[in-house]
């Protein structure tokens, strides 16, 4: 095999249907689209879960359960190994000073709980708006102190540099 013995598979290349261009083309008059018909009008086009006017199959089902979506509170999580690499021994860490580190990165106001992932040695006054049990027991027995926000106001993300 050499070079010019290379071509595409069969099939792999196709060329556009050219519809609308003449009896003698075999795709004129009605340009493939049939007869007559929402389908064969000029910018006519259904959504994909259309069904011809009848009910719709989401709409005859009935609605259940309960959707938490709105109402739900999300918190950004930072584990107690980040605390122990990104900050020093007796320091304050406070929500300003977790995203300031760039550990808790989110969209417009940001909410942190600490979880208890990993290891601290490091004695850290740590304020958050919530705890793990586990993120606690470690601060604590680092001979930190925990404290929550009991206020749910969220901190606000610093404004993007520019």
């Amino acid at each position: 095999m050499r070079l010019h013995d290379l071509k595409p598979r069969p099939g792999a290349k196709t060329r556009r249907k050219r519809v609308g261009r003449g009896p003698g083309s075999g795709r004129g008059k009605t340009s493939t689209r049939g007869h007559k018909g929402q389908n064969s009008r000029s910018g006519s086009s259904t959504r994909a879960t259309f069904e011809g006017g009848q009910m719709p199959y989401i709409r005859r089902l009935p609605k259940r359960g309960f959707n938490n979506f709105v109402h739900r509170i999300e918190y950004l999580p930072v584990n107690i190994s980040d605390l122990e690499t990104h900050f020093d021994d007796g320091a304050t860490v406070d929500v300003e000073a977790v995203i300031a580190k760039g550990l808790a990165n989110g969209k417009g106001s940001v909410k942190v709980k600490i979880l208890g992932t990993g290891e601290l040695k490091k004695k850290l006054s740590v304020t958050a708006h919530k705890f793990s049990a586990k993120a606690k027991a470690a601060i604590e027995a680092a001979g930190g102190s925990c404290t929550a926000l009991t206020s749910e106001a969220p901190v606000e993300q610093p404004a993007a540099k520019e």
